[in-house]
């Protein structure tokens, strides 16, 4: 089941983007870095923000939270950008980060764009992405909280939602 996220899953939310986190980035963040960003990232205050703010849904097995997507508009228009999805390593493969990416599309306008970032070196999510129909546009070095990393944007045009 895919639900909007509220204000009792902050916790559930912080131990899903810690285990993903650890999960994901083991040998491509520093983990003294990961701990610096998810505290700021996912600090109760910036939860609620996101819940108010932006499309933030939860994906359940069995009534258990297991992974979450969170999508912000970044224009007036429309366009948005996927800032998180993660699911727990356990569920990975299962179809839920689909589920979940598909339930934040169904939730924008046709005929924009939807844009994500991904660390050039996270190749099951650029997979993931790619599988689903986004789009490589570019790939640019920056600085995260400090630590160099390569980033791949992405693009995806939001199609009319089939009846």
């Amino acid at each position: 089941m895919i639900r909007a996220t509220t204000l009792d899953d902050i916790q559930v939310i912080q131990q899903i983007a810690k285990v993903s986190w650890n999960d994901t980035y083991k040998n491509i963040i520093p983990n003294d870095i990961q701990t610096l960003f998810l505290e700021k990232a996912y600090s109760p205050m910036m939860i609620v923000k996101r819940i108010e703010k932006t499309i933030f849904l939860i994906a359940e097995y069995e009534g258990n939270p297991i992974g979450f997507a969170n999508f912000t508009y970044t224009d007036e228009d429309g366009d948005a950008e996927l800032t998180a999805i993660y699911v727990l390593p356990e569920y990975k493969q299962s179809g839920y980060g689909k589920k979940l990416l598909l339930a934040g599309l169904n939730q924008m306008p046709a005929g924009r764009q939807l844009f994500v970032y991904v660390e050039s070196l996270n190749d099951n999510a650029r997979q993931f992405y790619e599988n689903f129909g986004f789009e490589c546009l570019e790939e640019f070095d920056e600085y995260f909280e400090g630590h160099p990393l390569s980033t791949a944007k992405y693009v995806y045009l939001l199609k009319t939602p089939a009846l």
